[in-house]
């Protein structure tokens, strides 16, 4: 009896230890659960408020010479663009989530997914918040009331359709599992295509003359590019703090 325990024990010793497998986004439950619940909000809001998310885009392509459309919006229509802000927010997070998992699993291991998460929806959030005030700033200092309101509404408009442009790529990222590399160039593309709108619209609603271009370009560059660079620092320093302090 006692050699049959002795054996047993030796072949359990034998036995490798289990090694857990990596943390990936497309197992996480709770991605699961953000993803279906943005599906669901961006269902619920196109329900009741299709036509006039079309009427925003075709008045930011088409440039249109009339009131802002949020003077002539039900109230109802402002809440649904409210949402599709929040889901804007919890998806470009949710991107920024899935890039910095890959550049350092760690930080999921020492504040969990949904801690990571929380940090980079909540910068998205503020980067978004912070955008349109320094907007509102500039438009109360420079700009008469009519073309500040069209600016608002365009400004709006790419944030609203930038929710829908990010879901299926995001997507693509979280369940066929993209390397950093891949996720890294889709992100810059659409968000260098978001800026290309941007200058558009800009061209649009301020350019009259060569110098009034020549002082959009140095504009462009102090409101859009610059502001990235200082939040892609201070989320990478963010991360770091974490990965120090957790």
């Amino acid at each position: 009896m006692m050699n049959v325990v002795q054996g047993v024990l030796s072949v359990c010793a034998s036995v490798p230890e289990a090694i857990p497998l990596p943390y990936s986004p497309g197992n996480d439950d709770g991605i699961a659960f953000v993803l279906l619940g943005c599906f669901f909000l961006s269902s619920y809001v196109l329900a009741h408020s299709s036509k006039f998310l079309l009427q925003l885009g075709e008045g930011f392509l088409l440039h249109r010479e009339r009131a802002s459309i949020f003077g002539t919006s039900a109230g109802s229509d402002i809440r649904y663009m409210l949402l599709l802000v929040v889901q804007t927010c919890v998806l470009a997070g949710l991107y920024l989530f899935v890039c910095f998992n890959a550049a350092c699993p760690d930080l999921v291991v020492r504040i969990g997914s949904m801690g990571l998460l929380g940090v980079c929806v909540a910068g998205c959030a503020v980067y978004i918040g912070l955008k349109w005030l320094a907007y509102l700033l500039l438009e109360w200092t420079f700009l008469d009331k009519q073309i500040s309101s069209f600016w608002e509404e365009s400004y709006a408009t790419l944030i609203y359709y930038s929710g829908f442009l990010l879901s299926p790529f995001l997507l693509l990222a979280i369940y066929l599992n993209f390397s950093l590399q891949i996720s890294v160039i889709i992100g810059l593309l659409l968000l260098a295509l978001v800026k290309i709108l941007i200058l558009y619209k800009w061209i649009k609603l301020f350019c009259y003359n060569l110098f009034g271009g020549l002082v959009l370009i140095l504009y462009f560059c102090a409101l859009e590019i610059i502001p990235c660079v200082m939040f892609y620092k201070g989320m990478t320093q963010l991360n770091d703090y974490l990965i120090i302090n957790f």
